[in-house]
């Protein structure tokens, strides 16, 4: 019976311990978010960070085995954050022009206050060796464009609208507007993005309120 109770308890016990596994990650994650925006990824050690996550060398080794792979799980966080975002655009009710301008208001959000989103967003190859830089840009124009398209063929776009044109437009302004915020965060504001859109793409504003589809 001894030995019952004891298998009992180990198994209950791999819970809690899970749970601090995570949460040590994350923290370590944070930290590192935290320290390459302040002072960038060469001066930013390892000892530094696992101050600021206060947690020892030991358990932050135990999760990366470098610097490298930490930045690379900062990267791939922020982009697994941008992902949910996009998936939600593709879903998005609303014609392109909004269902973008929904978009940017979500990601610009995110960016603004998420401290991992902002720093993955802002790793270069140059400061971060071994990062691969993402073309946001070309991913987005393929994104919207592929909206814009099905939405032409819905009758959503007035017949004279061309997709790819709309898509290189909403492109540039979601791009824009996020490195702009990168030294002004005041242009990563929701009433910013919404009084651009009006004075760009007043349609966008007519169809549907501000953020409506952003979760």
């Amino acid at each position: 019976m001894r030995r019952v109770h004891s298998r009992t308890t180990d198994r209950t016990d791999t819970v809690p311990t899970q749970h601090r596994a995570i949460q040590s990650r994350q923290t370590l994650i944070r930290s590192a978010a935290q320290a390459f925006i302040e002072k960038g990824v060469p001066a930013s050690g390892m000892v530094d960070i696992s101050r600021r996550a206060r947690l020892s060398k030991g358990a932050l080794y135990f999760h990366f085995a470098s610097k490298d792979d930490l930045t690379l799980a900062v990267r791939d966080e922020a982009l697994d954050a941008v992902r949910d975002l996009e998936d939600e655009l593709a879903r998005a009710p609303h014609p392109a022009p909004t269902a973008v301008r929904d978009f940017a208001i979500g990601l610009l959000g995110r960016v603004d206050t998420d401290v991992v989103v902002r720093a993955g967003l802002q790793l270069r190859p140059e400061t971060a060796p071994g990062i691969a830089r993402p073309d946001l840009q070309q991913r987005w124009y393929e994104l919207f464009l592929e909206k814009a398209t099905a939405d032409r063929a819905a009758g959503k776009l007035p017949p004279g609208d061309d997709p790819r044109r709309s898509a290189q437009l909403l492109a540039a302004l979601v791009v824009g507007l996020l490195h702009l915020g990168q030294e002004d965060r005041t242009w990563w504001d929701k009433d910013v993005v919404t009084d651009i859109w009006a004075q760009l793409l007043p349609d966008a504003v007519a169809s549907a309120p501000a953020g409506e589809t952003v979760r």
